[in-house]
C-alpha cells in the first residue's frame, strides 16, 4: 500500500490518498502555489524522517434516529489495474485544520454533492499508527510511517466518486464488518471499520 503525490498546484483536489498506490510523477507540472508543498525528494525525505499526518473517514447513512444503516466503501483501480477497496483518507496540508481536511478529502472521494455532516468539534474514533513494517501495529503503509485520525461521517447527499475512487458499495455494518470484506482491504482497514462501527453501536 503506496500513497501518491497529489499535483502541487493547490487547486483543491489533492489526491493524496493512504490507500491508493504511487502514481507517478504529475502530469500537468507548473508552479508551486502551495507555500506548503513539498518536492518529490523532500516529500521522500520527510517520509524518511517523520511520521506523516492523515485523515480517514467512514461514510455513513444514518436512520431518523441517528442510528448507522449503511456503510460507503471505495473501489479503487491501482496503476497495475488491481482492485482494491479502501476508505476517503487523504493527507493534512500544512496550515489546514483537521476539520477542513476532512470536509476536503470527504468532498473529493465521494463528490460535491455529498453533504457530509461533521460536528461543530470533530474528534476521532481512533488514531491509526500504520508502519513501513508489518506486525508493529495493526495497521501497515510499507512507504512510511503515517498516523490517521479516523471519523464516521454521516452523509446525506448523493455521492459519485471522483478522482481514482471508480465507485462507492454501500453495506450492511454487518457486512462492512465482515471477514470477507476485511479480506479486500489494504493495510489494515478492515480493523479500522470494525473500530469505527463499534464506536457509534453499530456492531451487534
Amino acid at each position: 500500500m503506496r500513497t501518491p503525490d497529489p499535483d502541487p498546484g493547490d487547486n483543491g483536489d489533492e489526491r493524496e490518498s493512504l490507500s491508493t498506490p504511487f502514481s507517478g510523477a504529475p502530469s500537468a507540472p507548473g508552479p508551486n502555489t502551495n507555500p506548503g508543498w513539498l518536492s518529490e525528494v523532500e516529500l521522500a525525505e520527510a517520509r524518511r524522517r517523520l511520521p506523516m499526518l492523515y485523515v480517514e473517514a467512514l461514510p455513513v447513512r444514518t436512520d431518523g434516529m441517528g442510528a448507522v444503516t449503511q456503510v460507503g466503501i471505495l473501489l479503487r483501480a491501482t496503476p497495475l489495474g488491481e482492485m482494491t477497496r479502501t476508505l476517503v483518507s487523504g493527507r493534512v496540508r500544512y496550515g489546514e485544520t483537521v476539520r477542513d481536511a476532512l470536509f476536503r478529502h470527504v468532498e473529493n472521494d465521494l463528490g460535491p454533492m455529498a453533504f457530509p455532516l461533521l460536528p461543530p468539534q470533530p474528534a476521532p474514533f481512533t488514531v491509526a499508527e500504520y508502519f513501513p513494517l508489518p506486525g508493529v501495529s495493526a495497521f501497515h503503509d510499507d512507504r512510511q510511517h503515517a498516523v490517521s485520525l479516523a471519523f464516521v461521517v454521516p452523509v446525506t447527499g448523493t455521492c459519485e466518486p471522483r478522482q481514482d475512487a471508480l465507485e462507492v458499495t454501500w453495506l450492511s455494518p454487518e457486512e462492512a464488518a465482515s471477514d470477507a470484506l476485511s479480506a479486500e482491504m489494504e493495510g489494515g482497514r478492515g480493523t479500522l471499520i470494525r473500530l469505527g462501527l463499534a464506536s457509534v453501536g453499530a456492531l451487534r
